[in-house]
């Protein structure tokens, strides 16, 4: 991944985030001088590995301390996807299965908790998180859980934002305060070609600002080690998120 001209040098640390289930793994990258806006990253359902690494350091590198947990702690420390992003689906999918809306709430709560015990977070900026795949939901349901903290929330080709259960994580967006950017996929968008009007409906609704835009890219198209990574449409999408930051966790 590119390193920007400015980036700032960086803390990269291993840490076991306490939650009620038990202890996250997880890594925490931040600046090495000052304090400054937290962000949770939400992985995909490979989970934490190199790629997410590399990417939280070049965020922090962008002056944010940038916490990138496994997602799937309570049944397996990380690595938990055997070939990374070429491990097949069905390998990792009863992890996913492990969690529900329930658990996110949970470790949503304690995650964020967490960075804001930490002397590298201004706790007097908003904070930001971010979700790839699976971890899609996993923002909106952060988003809505500690609104008062979340500032700016980012989706990239997020699963299941919008589904037909009293469960969907778009019916949390009246909960939110934060402003948005959903970056989807032009795969899922044709499987579900009404998705993208409802999150655009149901934010202008609750006032949110967001940029809900289709990707010309497929279904996990912004981690570097995936199969069908899109170097142009990753750097885009990635530029997106960092407008945002700048406005919204200022």
């Amino acid at each position: 991944l590119p390193r920007a001209a400015n980036a700032m040098d960086v803390n990269e640390s291993e840490v076991t985030v306490k939650t009620p289930d038990g202890e996250c793994d997880a890594y925490f990258v931040a600046p090495t001088s000052g304090a400054h806006a937290a962000v949770l990253v939400w992985p995909d359902i490979f989970g934490l590995r190199r790629a997410f690494r590399q990417m939280g350091k070049r965020l922090a590198e962008s002056g944010y301390a940038v916490l990138v947990i496994n997602p799937f702690y309570r049944t397996k420390k990380a690595p938990t996807a055997s070939a990374g992003a070429s491990t097949p689906i069905p390998e990792v999918l009863p992890l996913a299965q492990s969690l529900n809306a329930q658990t996110e709430v949970t470790d949503a709560k304690a995650f964020m908790a967490w960075l804001d015990s930490r002397p590298e977070v201004d706790k007097a900026k908003k904070a930001g998180t971010i979700g790839y795949c699976m971890g899609g939901p996993m923002v909106f349901r952060t988003a809505a859980t500690v609104a008062d903290r979340v500032g700016a929330a980012c989706t990239f080709h997020g699963g299941g934002l919008v589904t037909d259960g009293p469960d969907s994580p778009h019916l949390l967006i009246p909960q939110m305060k934060a402003q948005f950017l959903c970056a989807i996929a032009e795969s899922d968008d044709k499987r579900q070609p009404d998705a993208k009007n409802v999150l655009k409906a149901a934010f202008a609704k609750a006032k949110l600002k967001a940029e809900v835009e289709v990707y010309p890219a497929a279904h996990g198209w912004c981690p570097p080690d995936t199969l069908v990574y899109d170097y142009d449409q990753a750097e885009r999408a990635w530029g997106r998120m960092l407008v945002l930051f700048k406005k919204a966790l200022a």
